[in-house]
C-alpha cells in the first residue's frame, strides 16, 4: 500500500513537470514572433479606460518575464517587454495571477515573447474591473508572469 502511494505521488510530480515543460524553451514548431493584436488609433475606448494604470512585470513559476505595462486611452501598451519562449503565450487582464484569475479574466491576444513593444486594444473591456496583467501559456495552463496594476 505504501509503495503504491509513493508511485502515485511520483507520477503526479512528473505530470506537473511535463505540463510546465510544454511552454519551456524553443521547439522547431514554435514561431519566433507570433503577431500580437495591434490596435489602431481609431480603436474605441471602453468605459473606465480613461484612467491610466501601470505595472512592472515579474516572472512566476520559474519563468522570466520583464518590462512595464501601461493601460490608458483604450489600449494596453507593453514596453521593454521580454519573456521566456512559449508556444501559446497570451496576455490577460485578471484579478490575481492564478489559473482561476486567468479563467475569469479577459484575454487580449497572443503575445510575442521577444518583441519589446506591443499594443493591445481594450475595445469592449472595462480595465478598471481588473488589477493584474498576466502572461499565460494557454497550452500548458501556466502563468509565466504578472504585473500588478496601480
Amino acid at each position: 500500500m505504501r509503495l503504491s502511494a509513493l508511485a502515485s505521488s511520483g507520477l503526479a510530480m512528473v505530470a506537473a513537470a511535463v505540463t510546465l515543460t510544454a511552454c519551456s524553451g524553443s521547439t522547431p514548431s514554435e514561431s519566433t514572433s507570433p503577431a500580437p493584436q495591434a490596435t489602431s488609433a481609431a480603436a474605441a475606448a471602453s468605459p473606465g479606460s480613461s484612467a491610466a494604470h501601470t505595472g512592472t512585470f515579474k516572472g512566476d513559476n520559474g519563468k522570466h518575464v520583464a518590462g512595464t505595462v501601461n493601460i490608458s486611452d483604450g489600449k494596453v501598451v507593453l514596453a521593454g517587454f521580454s519573456s521566456d519562449a512559449g508556444p501559446d503565450l497570451h496576455i490577460y487582464l485578471t484579478n490575481g495571477a492564478t489559473e482561476s484569475g486567468v479563467s475569469a479574466g479577459k484575454q487580449l491576444g497572443a503575445i510575442a515573447y521577444d518583441q519589446a513593444s506591443q499594443t493591445f486594444s481594450l475595445a469592449g473591456v472595462a480595465p478598471s474591473r481588473y488589477n493584474t496583467v498576466v502572461i499565460h501559456c494557454d497550452k500548458a495552463k501556466a502563468v509565466f508572469g504578472d504585473a500588478s496594476l496601480s
